[in-house]
Formats: C-alpha cells, sequence, structure tokens
C-alpha cells in the first residue's frame, strides 16, 4: 500500500512533515503531489519538515534535491527543518549540496525564516 504524505495548506505556504521513513515509490508520489499542490495552490513558500528522519538513501537525498530545485522553478522558497545529524552526514557524503536552501532546527522556527523571506 501506498502511503501519501500530507501537504497542508497554511495562507501561502505549504507544510509538510515527512513522518516515516520514505521508500522510492512515496518519494516519487511525493515529489508529484507537491508540485501538484503547489500549481493548485499558487503557493510562495514550502516548509518541509524532517524531523523524524534519521535515514535517507542515496535515491530520497536525489528526490529531496529534485524537490527543491523544481519548488525554486515554481517561484517558491523553501525551508528544510529538522535535518538529523546522521541525514546532513549523508547529504554530504552524497555530493547533495542545499546551497542557498533556509535551513532551522525545526517547523517553528523554520516558519518563522520562511514568513521573514517572504516579506522581505
Amino acid at each position: 500500500m501506498n502511503m501519501r504524505i500530507p501537504i497542508l495548506k497554511l495562507k501561502d505556504v505549504l507544510i509538510v512533515s515527512v513522518q516515516w521513513e520514505l521508500d522510492d515509490q512515496t518519494a516519487i508520489q511525493f515529489q508529484e503531489d507537491l508540485l501538484k499542490k503547489m500549481h493548485e495552490t499558487a503557493a510562495r513558500g514550502v516548509v518541509i519538515d524532517l524531523t523524524p528522519i534519521d535515514f535517507i538513501d542515496s535515491f530520497i537525498a536525489k528526490v529531496l534535491g529534485d524537490v527543491i530545485s523544481m519548488s525554486r522553478l515554481m517561484g517558491a522558497k523553501v525551508v528544510i527543518t529538522g535535518i538529523q545529524p546522521a541525514v546532513a552526514i549523508t547529504l554530504i557524503e552524497l555530493g547533495i549540496r542545499l546551497e542557498d536552501v533556509l535551513t532551522a532546527l525545526d517547523l517553528e522556527n523554520g516558519l518563522d525564516k520562511l514568513r521573514q523571506e517572504l516579506e522581505a
């Protein structure tokens, strides 16, 4: 059974809280769902919370990088929150640089940071 990651809309921001380890199919579905939701809502920002995730493989890391790039192409600013140390190490070891991506320790700080970026 394919589980979908919920995408919540709060004003002009989409909030995604990934609550379980992603498999390849779920990651691709998430990518498609997020881009579709951005198009439908004209969201200006996206916060992706990875707090419960303590492991990602190379495919999931690539999908995450692609989601960030695609979101930017659609005109949205992205904030990644809750990156665990093991995930940060994996991203760097895989050569996936999240340059120019805003990060925050938790969802609340991420929303604050995104709001500041959107108002600037």
